[in-house]
Formats: C-alpha cells, sequence, structure tokens
C-alpha cells in the first residue's frame, strides 16, 4: 500500500522488522482470476486461524516495536472473513497502519466502504488489470468487474479513502499499459502497484514475458511515472536498477533510449503512451524501498504458515509454533536474503542490496530462494563501466528515485 515517505525508509530497521506484513486472513474469494497468486475458492479452507489466534496473531506482531509494520490484510478476500471488522478495529487499536486488499465482489458495498472510513484504514488496493472490460474480466473470470471497479473507485476516493490500484502484467494485457496510465489519471489514481508475474498458484508459464520484455517494461514504467504517479513494483525489483540508471543518464544530459537501447516493446509502449498523454514534462515518481521478499517484506497465510512473500512459498515458520517477530529476525533463509547472499548474477551485482532479483521467481523457476532471477537480463559491471566511460556521479540518481536507502557500491565511482 502507499508509504508514508522516503525518509522513513532509507531509516527503515529492515533486520529488526518488515515494513510491510500483508496477512493472507482467507482464501475464500468469489473471482477466479487466472493468474491468482492464492488459488483462492469459495469457501474457508480448514485450518483458518481462528479468531482467538488472529487476535493473539496481531498481539505478537506488536512486538515489532514503534514505529511498527504496515499490515495489509489480504487473501482470497479479506472480506469473506466474518470477523474482518473486529480484527482491524484490534490492528487500529495496536498502533498498526492498516491497508485492505479486498476483491470487487458484491461484499465491497457501499456500507463496506463506509466502514473502511468508521475504523480508519489508511489505505485500499484494488486491482485492476486491463484497460479495457474484455481485458480485465477475461483476467479476473467475472463478467462486469471492470465497470464495478471503477465504480468502487471512485467512491472510495470520493469517500476520503487513499486508494491505490495494482496491476498483475502478464502477456494477456502487458500491451495496454499504456492506457492504464491514461485510466489511472482518468480516475484521479496516483499510486500505481504493478506485479510482474510469477508461476505460481493458477499463472501459468505461457502468461510470463522473456527476460528483455521485462526490462522493456521496467523501462517504459519509469516513462510512465513522470505523468504524476507513483510507481512501484512487486517481484519487479529490477525496475530500481532501470530507474536509477536513466535517471543518472538524464541528469548528466544523456539521452537514456540512445545509451541503453530498449527493446522493440519498449518502443511500442512508449509510442502509445505519448499518443494518449503527449510528451511528459513532470519529474519522474519511480518509487522503491529497497524491500524484497523476506527483507521488509513477510507473509501470513491463511493457516499462519509464514513466507518471505505472498509469492514463494517457501516455509520459514508457523505463527501457531512460533512468535512471529522471532521468525523474521532469527531464520537463517530470510538472514541471508536481508545480507544479500544471492547465488550467480545476483550474488556479485552493483545492485544486490537495492534490488537483489526477485526471490520468489528464483525459486519458483530455479528452486532456490537464493539463486539468480531468470527474468533479468542485466549481466553485473554493465553499469560500473557505463559511469567510469561517461565519468558521472551516482549520489544525485540514486537520492532522486524515491525511498532508495543505499549508495551503490561502485568500485571506481565517480567522484
Amino acid at each position: 500500500m502507499k508509504h508514508q515517505g522516503a525518509e522513513l525508509h532509507r531509516s527503515w530497521p529492515f533486520e529488526e522488522k518488515p515494513l510491510l506484513v500483508f496477512w493472507e486472513t482467507t482464501k475464500a474469494c468469489m473471482l477466479a482470476c487466472k493468474h491468482c497468486r492464492a488459488s483462492a475458492i469459495l469457501e474457508p479452507l480448514p485450518g483458518e486461524l481462528s479468531h482467538e489466534e488472529a487476535l493473539r496473531l496481531l498481539d505478537d506482531m506488536a512486538g515489532f516495536g514503534k514505529p511498527l509494520p504496515i499490515l495489509v490484510f489480504t487473501g482470497g478476500d479479506p472480506l469473506m472473513r466474518k470477523d474482518i471488522w473486529s480484527l482491524v478495529e484490534r490492528a487500529k487499536e495496536l498502533g498498526f497502519r492498516v491497508a485492505l486488499a479486498p476483491a470487487v465482489s458484491p461484499l465491497l458495498s457501499d456500507s463496506a466502504i463506509k466502514r473502511m472510513v468508521e475504523y480508519g484504514v489508511d489505505g485500499v488496493s484494488i486491482s485492476i488489470d486491463g484497460a479495457r472490460p474484455e481485458t480485465h474480466d477475461s483476467i479476473r473470470g467475472i463478467p462486469g468487474v471492470f465497470k464495478r471497479s471503477l465504480e468502487v473507485v471512485r467512491k472510495m476516493i470520493d469517500a476520503g479513502l487513499r486508494v491505490q490500484i495494482n496491476t498483475a502484467v502478464m502477456r494477456d494485457n502487458v500491451l495496454e499499459l499504456p492506457d492504464m496510465v491514461k485510466l489511472l489519471k482518468e480516475l484521479g489514481v496516483n499510486t500505481w502497484e504493478v506485479f510482474y508475474l510469477i508461476p505460481v498458484g493458477r499463472a501459468q508459464r505461457e502468461l510470463d514475458l522473456t527476460p528483455q520484455e521485462w526490462e522493456d517494461v521496467s523501462h517504459f514504467l519509469y516513462e510512465a511515472s513522470k505523468y504524476g504517479i507513483v510507481v512501484r513494483t512487486t517481484e519487479g525489483p529490477m525496475f530500481r536498477r532501470v530507474a536509477v540508471t536513466r535517471r543518472l543518464l538524464e541528469l548528466n544530459g544523456l539521452n537514456p533510449d540512445e545509451v541503453l537501447r530498449p527493446g522493440e516493446l519498449f518502443q511500442r509502449l512508449v509510442a502509445r503512451l505519448r499518443e494518449l498523454l503527449g510528451e511528459a514534462h513532470g519529474r519522474p515518481l519511480a518509487s522503491t524501498t529497497g524491500t524484497r521478499d523476506g527483507k521488509g517484506i513477510l507473509f501470513i497465510s491463511h493457516d499462519g504458515i509464514v513466507y518471505p512473500s505472498g509469492f514463494m512459498p517457501y516455509p520459514v515458520g508457523s505463527v501457531r509454533t512460533q512468535n512471529i517477530v522471532d521468525i523474521y529476525r532469527n531464520n537463517v533463509v530470510l538472514r541471508k536474503i536481508r545480507a544479500a547472499e544471492f547465488k550467480g548474477r545476483c550474488g556479485v551485482c552493483e545492485f544486490r542490496d537495492i534490488c537483489g532479483g526477485s526471490r520468489a521467481r528464483a525459486y519458483i523457476l530455479r528452486g532456490d530462494p537464493l539463486g539468480e532471477d531468470p527474468a533479468c537480463p542485466y549481466q553485473p559491471g554493465e553499469f560500473t563501466r557505463l559511469v567510469e566511460k561517461y565519468g558521472l556521479s551516482v549520489e544525485r540518481a540514486v537520492s532522486e528515485i524515491r525511498g532508495l536507502r543505499y549508495v551503490l557500491p561502485l568500485k571506481n565511482p565517480a567522484k
């Protein structure tokens, strides 16, 4: 959900606590999305945390200490859980910033929106996976859900709620990304969370893009962030490298397209974007916190099993038998992830700390949570050679990318 300022994130103690905890309160959901991480179902599964266990989990999470992580109630559809409002109320009493990620179903009614306001929900994310009704409805598996999603977003904004749009990028919808930017502008939404597909759950590999296409998407998203929209990515940490590099070249009077030569998909996407919205004149609002699966991110499943993220089915503990604070701070794999102890290209990359690759993708496709991200085409050292070739200073570019915490470890940084 919307983060609370870059300065906070630059100083966030990632070794001690996550910035974001995603809690899959239930797997139940009325939708049937083809890329669903949760493979959601209509009824709760046996083993779902009871009300008493859920309250105890909230108390345990408070043990992370102030400032507390942002707590995202997700699913499935969190509104399918009968005690969701009492859980939201308790979380707010404990001092959590609370976000909801509901499905656009009949449960997301006017009364539910009113309750979000009354309970002080800090943010709501709504998924829109295409700029056309037929695209979104096909992906979500329910006719008419696109139209309803737009109605819900407008009502939430009118009610004073902070709304972000989530879009899962896949082969079915990648060419509609420029139209999504236009749609967000029309809706008045200024935060866009873009999910780079992970082939887990219902998400099949034929929906995935090639490494070069993901690179082109990252280049496009940086350009899209110049239209007054804060752009963040999930499972696309290579976006941070692209954003820093493009901004560095711009600040030194160089054309990133001429130097970096992004591919055909980028050219198509950015041409469509400019056709729709004209040339961009704003400062880029590319945003990142330097988090990754297991570093600043933690996911709790419906049955209390803890994972580095919702897209990485690599269990690191259970809240039924362990304290959530202890799991995050002491699990061996989580500690290695936070220390950037990676293998392959990710282990020697200049960007291993602020990027580090998608741990979920490395695990799903390579079977190793510490392996290299197969979706990233970058060859370590290219950025360092670029800096040396043009005599560039990195500091300003890094500082201008919202939320970046670390200076890049160049061997011979320009003065």
